[in-house]
């Protein structure tokens, strides 16, 4: 899976009453998306909470998540700040024949290309054989990758870096790249970016846009019209009102109470918004019901 192509969900993390990380359901979420549509998942992204759940937690999933029949199909997000974490943990995924990675630099310290190049370097130097696609999102971590950095770091290291999941939308109008893997993180950015040469998505919506999202890809890539997109979008927009993972959390509950778990300092929406976010969906023919009847 050298070049990373299609509709991928940045899959969410379901927890128990505990708040211990339920590794069966988590995993059973993950595989459903993909029957639902998506190419594939990524995991322990942010909307999976992964710099909230520990590290123990996520290897465990990692050890069942090996037995996936879609084991081929799964991004392995880290989540880390520790550089020291993010390659342990990329050993272990290593171990288990996980190839593919999403890292974002990490949060908190102030910093320029310069030292994201250096800490990226790292982790290759670590890990030669291992898939980096890279995470640009400056709003959870501080720092907005430019498209020098980007090139740089392809130049460097051609066989690691292969693609960028860029959800502060500076780089996949602009950037081009030959195989190398451009994802925009809204599906609001799906057909634009195809008609720029873009590889696909990974998004939090993708959870349940799935099916919408697929036909838009599909369709793209079939020359055939495009009937679902202006849904798709719709729904992404409403979404989009709200916390992300508070508002999948908070539509998934209707399915089953499990993903009304959320680790702090997260939490599912209060009883005005979830009102208001059922009706805003239903407004477009989108429920937790036609989700589960697709």
């Amino acid at each position: 899976m050298n070049n990373i192509r299609g509709i991928y969900a940045a899959s969410m993390s379901v927890l128990n009453k505990d708040l211990t990380l339920n590794v069966d359901k988590t995993i059973k979420h993950a595989e459903m998306v993909i029957n639902n549509g998506c190419h594939g998942a990524a995991m322990f992204g942010s909307t999976g909470q992964a710099q909230l759940i520990p590290i123990s937690e996520k290897i465990n999933l990692l050890n069942k998540l090996s037995a996936s029949k879609y084991k081929d199909r799964f991004i392995i997000g880290t989540g880390f700040n520790s550089l020291g974490e993010t390659i342990n943990f990329m050993r272990v995924a290593k171990s288990l024949n996980f190839e593919n990675f999403l890292i974002m630099p990490p949060a908190f310290y102030k910093y320029g290309d310069k030292e994201v190049i250096n800490f990226y370097a790292k982790i290759v130097e670590a890990i030669p054989e291992s898939k980096i696609i890279l995470y640009n999102f400056e709003k959870l971590c501080g720092y907005k990758f430019s498209s020098d950095c980007v090139e740089e770091l392809v130049k460097k290291f051609p066989e690691q870096i292969v693609g960028v999941k860029d959800s502060s939308y500076n780089l996949f109008e602009n950037l081009k790249l030959e195989n190398f893997s451009i994802m925009p993180g809204s599906e609001s950015k799906l057909l634009k970016g195809l008609e720029l040469g873009c590889s696909g998505i990974i998004t939090a919506t993708c959870n349940v846009t799935a099916e919408l999202a697929r036909k838009v890809y599909d369709d793209f890539q079939s020359g055939n019209e495009q009937t679902a997109n202006e849904k798709l979008c719709n729904v992404r927009s409403v979404f989009e009102q709200y916390n992300l993972i508070s508002g999948l959390h908070t539509f998934y509950k209707k399915k089953e109470n499990t993903y009304e778990n959320l680790l702090p300092p997260l939490s599912i929406l209060d009883e005005k918004s979830e009102k208001d976010l059922i009706n805003n969906l239903e407004k477009f023919n989108f429920s937790i019901k036609s989700l589960m009847a697709a």
